[in-house]
């Protein structure tokens, strides 16, 4: 297993003893291995009953760099579901602070994803709260102060070095076949060299002091985690040289002054956390409980990205996508549920709330399954028109404007009455993805007449007649696959025609397509007056 920058090997331990072995000599990271599973409900006991029963409070604190992809709607989830789970608090920070990967708009079309997906936080940007703000460009006031203590308290430090001299450093490490990494320098310049520079106005930024002794965190998911930072990294840049903090340092300032108890965020991550909380101890202040989420990958195996178009949520509302079915995908890739949901065919937020457990998401990485995206779309369709009236008649509203925007030219045939709507949802369900489908392709015959054929197959005597004794129900009193399928059997033999012959032939004229549903289920769903409609015309004359 590898675990950062070490392998490791798990040895045979009486129960609740730890092991860790390096197998590769030189790293300077390894997990230490335990056999009883942290329950990652509450921070460890500080001492102190009131900070020890305080409210569980999480965050999603994306960056406005682009759209939101699956990743992220899965460590927004399962942030809400854990401050959920334990009557707590989801908080939305905005962390835009890297201003040249900066998109105008980028933070309200991530609030209207999570507002479009039932996500909602309890504290952000728009809505406010008791911590804010909740922007990172608007808490530079904070950041200064905060600083200002590091460096007082000898832990901070100015850093004069140039761009050029660092790439020297990292070409030079390159060659001599190592990390490359800051050398510190600048942590040992007297105060007179200091105040030399600054009068001069040199350039700089400000680093933060990393003690070289290793860190041992719990991770929530992964377990214990022990890391030697300062034998991979030099000193970190918290202040940059444009006067703005870097992720790093605005991320734990933030946290404790949001009172952040616990921390779930994507495991790339799990490597800054020693120096996160390094920071922590460098303030005096207690770090939250951090929990790394494995990766979602894509169905081949490779990682999720924003550059890809067809895993941002975007994708998903525009191709018809249900939120609900959106977040049923997430868990069942990302885990963290037992059976028990398994067994529900529709689940519904508060399920997923009622069901989620942190120790049931399992360290390692999963793919993406497209069919179950399907799957869960189906099911919330036939949950909402089953089982909830109001989402229902959303539902039949939405297909009604669909229709209209899809056929515009044929608005006057359009047959958008809202119980044969209904019906057609009904019918419709074990054959359709999403609610796209019934405007597009094989099912677009359900709305609008088809073309005439140039194609005579069979004599327009005959459908002229088909077409009256449909009419009736002398001959099909049942107007249903079943009966159908025993008319115009009889039918085919009684004329004496080639069954196949007139089954080309009607679904010519009720479609328009070469293939699809059968023959008896097109004229069911369309119903007695317009399947009779259609034969009309396909016979070319009028009724």
């Amino acid at each position: 297993m590898n675990i950062m920058s070490g392998a490791l090997l798990r040895t045979a331990l009486p129960l609740g003893l730890l092991s860790a072995q390096r197998t590769v000599p030189g790293t300077s990271c390894f997990r230490l291995f335990c056999n009883h599973r942290s329950p990652g409900v509450a921070p460890a006991s500080s001492g102190d009953p009131k900070q020890d029963a305080q409210t569980v409070r999480v965050r999603f604190a994306p960056s406005p760099t682009g759209l939101m992809h699956l990743g992220g709607l899965r460590t927004a989830l399962y942030n809400y579901l854990y401050a959920k789970a334990h009557g707590g608090q989801f908080v939305l920070r905005i962390e835009d602070t890297d201003r040249e990967r900066f998109v105008k708009g980028a933070t309200e079309k991530l609030y209207a994803d999570l507002k479009w997906a039932g996500v909602e936080p309890d504290e952000d940007p728009f809505k406010g709260g008791p911590y804010g703000p909740y922007t990172q460009s608007q808490r530079y006031d904070i950041y200064k102060r905060e600083v200002k203590k590091l460096m007082e308290d000898g832990r901070a430090y100015y850093c004069f070095c140039t761009e050029r001299r660092l790439e020297l450093l990292r070409k030079e490490a390159l060659r001599l076949r190592q990390v490359p990494k800051y050398d510190n320098k600048c942590r040992h310049l007297t105060p007179g060299q200091v105040a030399e520079r600054l009068a001069k106005n040199d350039k700089f930024c400000i680093r933060f002091q990393l003690h070289s002794k290793g860190d041992e965190f719990n991770d929530l998911i992964f377990g214990k985690i022990v890391y030697f930072i300062a034998q991979q990294e030099g000193d970190p840049v918290i202040i940059k040289s444009d006067g703005y903090p870097t992720y790093h340092f605005a991320n734990v300032v933030d946290d404790h002054y949001m009172r952040i108890t616990h921390v779930l965020r994507g495991v790339e991550w799990q490597i800054s956390t020693p120096k996160h909380i390094q920071l922590f101890h460098a303030f005096g202040w207690r770090p939250p409980q951090y929990a790394h989420l494995p990766l979602i990958m894509n169905p081949n195996g490779t990682k999720l990205s924003k550059r890809q178009g067809d895993v941002h949520l975007e994708h998903y509302r525009n191709n018809g996508t249900f939120p609900q079915a959106l977040l049923n995908y997430v868990t069942q890739s990302g885990g963290g549920f037992g059976r028990e949901l398994l067994e529900i065919e529709a689940p519904q937020l508060p399920d997923l709330v009622r069901l989620f457990d942190l120790s049931k998401i399992n360290a390692n990485s999963s793919r993406l399954n497209p069919e179950l995206l399907k799957h869960f779309n189906r099911a919330e369709i036939r949950y909402k028109l089953e089982n909830d009236s109001a989402a229902a008649d959303q539902i039949v509203r939405e297909l009604t404007e669909m229709v209209r925007k899809e056929f515009p030219s044929q608005a006057k045939q359009l047959q958008l009455d809202p119980e044969h709507v209904r019906e057609v949802l009904t019918w419709s369900l074990p054959r359709i993805d999403s609610l796209n489908d019934l405007v597009r392709g094989k099912l677009s015959f359900l709305w609008v007449l088809p073309k005439p054929s140039k194609e005579k197959l069979i004599d327009t005597d005959i459908l002229a007649l088909l077409a009256k004794n449909l009419s009736t129900e002398t001959d099909v009193p049942d107007f249903c696959k079943a009966e159908l399928s025993r008319f115009i059997k009889a039918f085919a033999e009684r004329n004496h025609l080639a069954f196949e012959q007139l089954m080309k032939a009607l679904r010519t004229g009720l479609s328009g397509l070469q293939e699809g549903p059968s023959v008896p289920e097109m004229m069911e769903i369309l119903g007695r007056e317009k399947t009779v409609q259609r034969i009309v015309l396909a016979a070319g004359k009028r009724k």
